[in-house]
């Protein structure tokens, strides 16, 4: 999965960043709500999360940002 991140344009990186965040979100309210079957889906969407921050970052650098 993480060769195919890497492979990923950068506008196609800010999507799927901003669809985790969203995702992440719903999350978080139905861990409130008290409604999820795996409460280690927080963790490792926090981690997806900070892998396309920090491949999306790495694009910006190259130049690669256009």
């Amino acid at each position: 999965m993480a060769k195919k991140e890497k492979e990923m344009s950068y506008s196609e990186l800010v999507v799927k960043r901003n669809e985790l965040k969203k995702k992440y979100m719903d999350l978080r309210f139905q861990m409130v709500i008290g409604h999820v079957d795996n409460p280690l889906q927080k963790r490792t969407m926090r981690r997806e999360i900070a892998t396309m921050n920090t491949l999306i970052r790495q694009k910006e650098i190259a130049g690669l940002d256009k």
